[in-house]
């Protein structure tokens, strides 16, 4: 079993940055990929980026390439999400999550997922 507990994000203005990190518990996420999706109101959640075990491979959303960039500390057992450029449609709250598969895009490919962390970007 893993737990995944998120933590950063919070309001800023367009235009800013903020950090969000995904620190897991009870196992090593060693062999896992890991995940960061996001969930809008009234929207369904979509997938932001990926990042594989080494962190030589990552993947991500067209809306956010260039902008985002995930990493991992696999000595802390923690991943990362480093936002910049930041728009009012990035506002929702952000889940990390961590799969077995390679460095999947789709969220029923993950197994353990965080309880959400709120970003909130004012225009």
């Amino acid at each position: 079993q893993v737990q995944l507990v998120e933590s950063g994000g919070g309001l800023v203005q367009a235009g800013g940055s903020l950090g969000l990190s995904c620190a897991a518990s009870g196992r090593t996420l060693r062999g896992y990929a890991m995940g960061w999706f996001r969930q809008a109101p009234g929207k369904e959640r979509e997938f932001v980026a990926a990042i594989n075990w080494s962190g030589g491979s990552t993947r991500y959303a067209d809306s956010v390439k260039g902008r985002f960039t995930i990493s991992r500390d696999n000595a802390k057992n923690t991943v990362y999400l480093q936002m910049n450029s930041l728009k009012p449609e990035d506002t929702a709250v952000y889940y990390c999550a961590s799969s077995p598969q390679l460095v999947p895009t789709q969220g029923y490919l993950y197994s353990y997922w965080g309880q959400g962390n709120q970003v909130t970007v004012s225009s």
